[in-house]
């Protein structure tokens, strides 16, 4: 008798299997055709939450037919892959073309730490720091903390070249769940964004205040910058100025978007 589940070979499996084959061979081809672009959405300090510190460039990739592939359906799989560290490469492109057609703008960048040794990422952001050394101050590089977890002593040898050209760099989804507090402590990271699952309803959920506050003092105590993720009310964005976060990132400040908002200015989310 077989020990395989009647639903492992179903047709509906089979199916689900085939469409996560062909959106990533999908992904992979307008990634090697360049066809992506970054959507931005602002992050705002506290102090001044009515004007942008700076932005966050997220990876749009667009398939044949002009449409954006959600990244959802893709991003999981690409991750522990070469085809993420291709996203990672467009990612950077364009976030530096970004920075260098307005000099006034601040940015900030996903990657993964797999990508510090892809020659294809590393090669083009020595190759912008020796060109246009100005852009080094303006971008700010976001490691997912999972990555940085599962490879300390490579982002560690990273940090000391990318901070010496003047480039900030932010600990992504801080407290998801991978934090080595040994590693913490020797890291040098300028600023952490609080992950969103304990952001969210905030104002009114105990157990995320007491979360948020622990994950806050850790972060004074390195002497690092801290930004919330996923404010999304008027509540809970009050309550996390008061608590002493000095950014915010969600929808009640701006949803992301392809048209650049510092020229078109964004819409504030009524939710």
């Amino acid at each position: 008798m077989s020990d395989m589940s009647p639903e492992s070979g179903s047709p509906l499996d089979s199916a689900i299997r085939q469409q996560e084959r062909l959106t990533i061979s999908t992904v992979r081809a307008a990634v090697e055709r360049g066809s992506g672009v970054l959507a931005f959405q602002p992050i705002v300090q506290a102090s001044q939450p009515n004007r942008p510190a700076f932005y966050e460039g997220l990876i749009r990739i667009i398939d044949d037919g002009g449409r954006l592939v959600p990244l959802k359906d893709f991003m999981p799989q690409a991750e522990v892959s070469e085809l993420g560290r291709q996203i990672d490469c467009l990612s950077l492109s364009l976030g530096l073309d970004t920075l260098r057609r307005d000099p006034s703008l601040r940015l900030s960048i996903n990657m993964s730490a797999r990508s510090i040794s892809y020659p294809g990422w590393i090669d083009t952001l020595r190759r912008e720091m020796s060109d246009d050394p100005t852009v080094a101050e303006r971008l700010i590089l976001e490691i997912t903390e999972s990555s940085a977890m599962g490879m300390p002593d490579e982002v560690m040898g990273f940090m000391s070249e990318v901070q010496g050209y003047g480039i900030s760099l932010a600990l992504d989804d801080f407290g998801a769940g991978y934090t080595s507090f040994r590693y913490l402590r020797d890291f040098c990271f300028d600023l952490v964004k609080i992950d969103g699952q304990f952001i969210r309803s905030i104002s009114s959920h105990r157990d995320n205040q007491v979360l948020m506050q622990a994950l806050l003092a850790i972060a004074r105590h390195f002497d690092m910058f801290t930004v919330a993720e996923s404010v999304e009310t008027a509540e809970d964005a009050s309550f996390l100025i008061e608590a002493g976060v000095d950014c915010l990132q969600g929808y009640y400040f701006g949803a992301p978007t392809i048209a650049p908002p510092w020229k078109t200015p964004p819409s504030v989310a009524s939710r």
